[in-house]
């Protein structure tokens, strides 16, 4: 078995440790605070939030009520791509009670690469200034991140893309081990909508677990980071219940042949 447990880490390539796990909160608003206190006391070490969420201000109470200190918690948040980084990361500190981000991400790529680099660069200038501590981007393409290496010379330490074994890339995994860039996974149990797969089922019924259980270690294991989310708390404890089993590879790959590059919004923004 993987010897991973809840204060597991991945090494980014500036050295510093992102916890393994992650709570996602886009849509988490009802009862925002209260959802994210249940999760930091039962021990998630990681929060996923952006400023179009809604849900940062919620977040700050969550951290509050849960006696948690900001530095047992790793915050990432995001800036869209038609914001200028330095205010829009202000503007989420502001709501996050907080005076850094410990990951701030482009949220999604501009259509125009010029654009793209020059917001790239806004966001290096902002880590400069001791806004976030790492940077990277969210649903971008190998020519994307490329286009930002190639104009600045600054790799994103992450891309957070949506990831499960019904839709995902070889291809952009092995581009970005190649580039020391971490994979974060965002909706990695497809939003609810394939949670009835026949092979799924199987595999967590042979673990005496739930598919959404499988579907967090299958990315665990193939070293990509999950950041699921929970609006009851007993999903919210059952998702980081995932360190007690162990996916054969026999299991793996059944689980990788159900690929169809499935995207919970229709296309995946990557390739």
């Amino acid at each position: 078995m993987q010897n991973l447990d809840l204060n597991s880490s991945v090494r980014l390539h500036t050295g510093r440790e992102m916890p393994l796990l992650g709570l996602g909160t886009w849509q988490l608003t009802d009862d925002t605070a209260g959802t994210v206190a249940a999760a930091l006391k039962l021990g998630y070490p990681m929060i996923d939030t952006s400023g179009d969420y809604g849900t940062q201000a919620g977040i700050a109470d969550g951290i509050a009520k849960s006696g948690k200190s900001r530095n047992e918690i790793f915050l990432v948040t995001k800036v869209e791509k038609d914001e200028d980084a330095h205010d829009s990361a202000q503007r989420s500190l502001v709501e996050l009670n907080t005076d850094h981000a410990d990951l701030l991400l482009i949220h999604s790529p501009p259509s125009d690469e010029q654009t793209s680099i020059d917001l790239w660069r806004g966001m290096i200038q902002s880590k400069a200034r001791g806004l976030a501590t790492d940077i990277g981007v969210s649903n971008y393409s190998q020519a994307q991140i490329d286009a930002l290496i190639a104009e600045t010379g600054e790799t994103p330490v992450v891309n957070q893309i949506e990831w499960s074994p019904f839709g995902f890339s070889d291809e952009m995994l092995n581009y970005a081990q190649e580039k020391g860039i971490v994979l974060q996974a965002y909706s990695p149990l497809t939003r609810d909508t394939r949670l009835d797969d026949e092979t799924l089922r199987d595999i967590a019924k042979r673990h005496g677990k739930s598919p959404a259980q499988v579907l967090i270690r299958w990315d665990m294991q193939r070293g990509v980071v999950p950041v699921p989310k929970a609006n009851r708390r007993e999903h919210l404890a059952q998702n980081i219940d995932v360190f007690d089993f162990d996916l054969s590879r026999a299991e793996m790959k059944d689980l990788e042949a159900l690929n169809e590059r499935y995207s919970a919004m229709g296309k995946l923004p990557y390739n």
